[in-house]
């Protein structure tokens, strides 16, 4: 598993970083809206989340070779009902501008579900 654990973090990380500097930027500057979670929240949540579906998908690739991609479709749903208990405070609260979290949730996370799809796919079309 490290190997291609590794080489996923070099690619990973500093996309997740160029990421979080361009939203931290935006939010600073151009968001008036109070947030219920900072930036770095948003994204400790899904780089957290990207690396841990990462790692059990290579595990499950390496034992279970036929099984990778039903994995992935369940990591993926597992990922969305977290996400939703994530954001549950934050939309129960009345304080916060509801709309603007959810659009600083859920850009970052359509785009790094782009990326763990890329890397899936790759790891499943290997096994081919």
């Amino acid at each position: 598993m490290g190997r291609p654990f590794l080489n996923f973090l070099k690619v990973f990380l500093p996309f997740a970083l160029i990421l979080f500097a361009i939203q931290f930027y935006t939010v600073s500057n151009f968001v008036e809206a109070t947030l219920y979670y900072s930036t770095v929240s948003n994204y400790a949540f899904h780089i957290l989340a990207t690396i841990l579906i990462y790692a059990i998908l290579l595990f499950i690739n390496l034992n279970f070779e036929d099984k990778t991609g039903f994995a992935f479709m369940g990591m993926g749903l597992l990922k969305m009902l977290a996400a939703v208990l994530f954001l549950l405070p934050a939309l129960l609260n009345d304080e916060v501008s509801i709309f603007a979290q959810v659009i600083a949730f859920f850009v970052p996370y359509f785009i790094f579900l782009i990326f763990e799809t890329t890397f899936a796919v790759k790891l499943i079309n290997h096994n081919k």
